[in-house]
């Protein structure tokens, strides 16, 4: 199965949390396959230090990166404005990470399962 990566899952693996190298080992053993997007890497190399960056590439190297198209956006801001209508909110990162793991017939891996449960697709955390 596709597994979306959220930035969550990519910043504990590489500060070492327990629970997120476990996942991501398993992962592998499970015939998962890792997806990372440009808002996850983007989000990730944001609140990294430069020293810090040969560690994300080597994070990096085993998974599939994808560039959602023009229907996940659409989904992405079909959800956004549902969610909207009922008063809660949706961000655009957790949206349009989301829509990609939909279009995708997969999952989110994430520790922000609040806001991704906030659309249908599967969410793991760890």
């Amino acid at each position: 199965m596709y597994l979306i990566l959220d930035s969550t899952f990519v910043i504990d693996h590489l500060r070492g949390d327990k629970g997120a190298r476990d996942r991501w080992h398993r992962m592998f053993e499970e015939g998962d396959q890792p997806v990372v997007t440009e808002i996850v890497v983007c989000e990730v190399r944001t609140g990294l230090r430069a020293a810090d960056e040969p560690f994300l590439d080597r994070f990096l190297a085993p998974t599939e990166f994808v560039q959602p198209g023009r229907e996940t956006a659409m989904l992405a801001g079909l959800w956004r404005a549902e969610v909207g209508a009922s008063g809660r909110t949706l961000g655009l990162p957790d949206a349009l990470i989301a829509a990609a793991a939909f279009h995708l017939r997969g999952g989110v891996v994430t520790r922000n399962v609040r806001d991704l449960a906030l659309t249908p697709v599967r969410v793991e955390t760890y």
